[in-house]
């Protein structure tokens, strides 16, 4: 009897391209979501090259990498719809004073921002985080606008590395975006301390999601001090229509149970 056999299928997953570039503008943001709409200045492309993506915070002038597919809309054209989108501050001058005279900043406009810069160059990062008593030599800044500007940089800082840790642990932009409005500062807390948490607090990740996060935290599905079998049984699995057309229908009543699904 002849038997059939079918060739392995490949992965039909298309494979994401990198694209990195400075950020010449800032089109589009939405500090609720992430999502962003950009125009990026992209290694070995003439024009700006439109970007769309999520990320917490998004200025002119610094750097991003991006991975991602090329899409064409029907409204826009082609554009690079990124999956995973990180931002670096920029290193030149010039991209300096566009950041900082992006309002990210606070306390800096646009010619405070070219006055900075003029006084500190490329060095103008380092001055700002580790001596910014000389951020008082520019004219127009004193104390109280020197305070207000590290306050400002560190807050950057601070959600930069948070959605580095994020990324390096295999979470995605969008949700990685949702897990910071979820938690802000104490994000890498909760994650490192009790990353189950995320399955039920963050909408759209689920309990397999969660679980992932935990396996790449490195901790062990049984360790005492992880939520994992807590967690376990506060999931049940999604009713079936049968079920619901039985207990609906069935006598004795079934009591009210109360579900919560979230797909991981």
């Amino acid at each position: 009897m002849n038997q059939m056999f079918r060739p392995p299928q490949a992965d039909q997953r298309p494979i994401l391209e990198t694209l990195a570039g400075s950020v010449e503008r800032v089109t589009f943001h939405n500090p609720e979501t992430g999502f962003a709409v950009l125009k990026v200045h992209a290694r070995g492309k003439r024009d700006l090259v439109p970007v769309v993506g999520h990320t917490p915070a998004v200025s002119a002038g610094e750097w991003i990498t991006a991975s991602g597919l090329w899409i064409s809309d029907r409204t826009h054209g082609l554009q690079f719809k990124a999956e995973v989108l990180k931002t670096t501050p920029p290193t030149g001058a010039e991209g300096i004073e566009k950041y900082l005279a992006s309002g990210q900043m606070r306390g800096i406009g646009p010619a405070m921002a070219k006055r900075i810069v003029a006084a500190f160059g490329e060095d103008t990062f380092e001055i700002i985080e580790d001596n910014p008593d000389r951020l008082t030599e520019v004219p127009g800044i004193g104390p109280w606008r020197a305070s207000k500007i590290v306050a400002g940089w560190s807050e950057q800082k601070a959600v930069r590395e948070i959605m580095i840790f994020l990324h390096a642990h295999g979470v995605g932009t969008a949700r990685a975006v949702r897990i910071f409005k979820t938690y802000g500062y104490e994000a890498i807390q909760v994650m490192t301390e009790d990353p189950y948490r995320l399955a039920r607090d963050v909408r759209g990740i689920g309990f397999r999601t969660a679980d992932a996060i935990a396996a790449k935290l490195g901790m062990e599905k049984t360790a005492p001090s992880g939520s994992g079998r807590a967690c376990r049984s506060h999931f049940r699995p999604r009713p079936t229509r049968a079920t619901v057309l039985c207990r609906s229908r069935c006598s004795p009543p079934w009591p009210s149970v109360s579900w919560r699904w979230t797909p991981g």
